[in-house]
């Protein structure tokens, strides 16, 4: 169990991304004078909210990938792309806070790490499936 510190960490880490981007919307509602739950009204904080719903979009596909890439192939490669995905969601959210087409290099590198995690964890369970 050791070994899958790192990616419980990133796991961790990813909780309180989730959070922070929860209060920035918190705060985008007081500074807009838009109480909740009301999700239109002004740009800034229709973009706040999409951005941390994409977010809570990609996490159930990015943290098992992340787990099963960590369990298959390797626990510090998995933690790695896994924070590239951080880093990546951190970029896409305030992007899109900013502008929103500069949301889009955010995206690329998170979309990127997904995918490699899903896919070499899928790859390296069916080639030991079949093997």
């Amino acid at each position: 169990m050791e070994r899958c510190y790192p990616v419980a960490i990133v796991t961790l880490l990813c909780g309180l991304l989730i959070f922070a981007m929860a209060l920035t919307v918190a705060r985008t509602h007081a500074k807009t004078g838009i109480p909740a739950p009301a999700m239109t009204g002004d740009p800034l904080l229709e973009r706040a909210i999409r951005a941390h719903s994409n977010t809570l979009e990609w996490l159930p596909i990015f943290l098992p990938a992340m787990w099963l890439f960590a369990i298959y192939w390797s626990a510090v490669w998995a933690a790695g792309l896994g924070l590239l995905w951080l880093v990546g969601r951190v970029a896409y959210f305030a992007g899109y806070l900013s502008a929103p087409l500069k949301r889009y290099p955010g995206f690329f590198a998170q979309a990127v790490a997904t995918f490699a995690l899903l896919l070499g964890a899928l790859g390296r369970i069916a080639y030991l499936a079949l093997s």
